[in-house]
């Protein structure tokens, strides 16, 4: 049986992803982007809630 999905592989594509997107980035840098990137998120979730309450 052939394997569907593969986790591992799944991550260290993520990994090499975020690395490509920080390379270059001062710590500062890096700092502010991961604050943006969980502002984005919460601002997801939260618009999320909202439309759950709404239906």
């Amino acid at each position: 049986m052939a394997k569907q999905f593969d986790a591992v592989e799944m991550k260290r594509q993520g990994q090499e992803a975020v690395r490509e997107r920080l390379k270059g980035m001062t710590r500062e840098q890096q700092i502010a982007y991961w604050q943006q990137r969980y502002a984005d998120m919460q601002a997801k979730r939260d618009h999320a809630r909202a439309s759950k309450k709404s239906a």
